[in-house]
């Protein structure tokens, strides 16, 4: 490439796979410094590093300070519920839910949290969540993603793996609070994981992205209502991994 050529670009490779199929293309936007992905009904946007170090870092930080534990070496998964709820978090109140299978409670493999516009309650496996209010934080990495989504996200649900061993099944994000072709913006911090995607009429028909330190994918399109998406166990992974899928509910 000439160096003294301004009208030189750099090129952009996806830095994962997508199935070698008919239905798929990729484009970078230069502007938005980021891959928009088409796929058979459905799209993505994937921007490996949307967020630099510094404010990553910074939002690991700002989701587990708190008053009671050094947040860099506290043994989190031993906590049970009660020991969580006693924790003093400075910005994010965590809590460990359980939901009812065959019968018996059971807690979720992950921590949560459910954040945004007061009026939004939002119900999903069988939970029905009271939003609670933006803060300082939340509103500026929604403020980031709102530009590249063109909707103004009014809630976000947060999920805190704390190492591998936590994890999300197959699912979709297809409630009806969200409308008929949901625009889902999901954020990501810490460890990076897989985030694998699957077509719901022919599982074969799948592909993996690595979400990492700072990366943003968004969903949008009739995607929620053809695939599937879920973050399996790694448990080589020992560290911890925030995602935080911001949504519009319409109710």
């Amino acid at each position: 490439m000439d160096l003294f050529n301004e009208s030189a670009t750099t090129e952009h490779k996806l830095p994962f796979e997508l199935p070698s199929k008919s239905g798929y293309e990729v484009n970078w936007d230069d502007s938005l410094k980021g891959f928009i992905i088409k796929i058979p009904n459905g799209e993505l946007f994937y921007a490996e590093h949307f967020f630099d170090k510094r404010i990553s870092d910074r939002s690991v930080e700002y989701f587990l300070e708190n008053d009671t534990n050094d947040w860099r070496k506290a043994d989190w998964r031993s906590f049970d519920k009660e020991q969580l709820d006693n924790v003093n978090f400075k910005n994010i109140q965590w809590h460990h839910d359980q939901v009812k299978m065959y019968g018996k409670a059971i807690f979720l493999p992950r921590y949560s949290a459910w954040y945004g516009d007061s009026d939004k309650l939002y119900t999903y496996s069988g939970l029905t969540l009271q939003p609670k209010s933006w803060n300082t934080g939340l509103l500026y990495i929604k403020k980031q993603i709102d530009k590249v989504a063109g909707v103004p996200f009014n809630s976000v649900l947060m999920n805190w793996y704390r190492d591998g061993e936590d994890y999300i099944n197959w699912h979709t994000d297809a409630e009806k609070e969200l409308g008929k072709n949901p625009i889902i913006g999901s954020v990501n911090f810490g460890a990076t994981r897989k985030f694998q995607i699957r077509r719901k009429d022919d599982n074969d028909e799948k592909f993996e992205v690595p979400l990492k330190h700072g990366t943003f994918l968004l969903m949008r399109g009739e995607m929620q209502h053809y695939w599937q998406h879920g973050v399996p166990k790694e448990k080589k992974v020992k560290d911890a991994r925030f995602n935080l899928t911001f949504r519009t509910i319409k109710t």
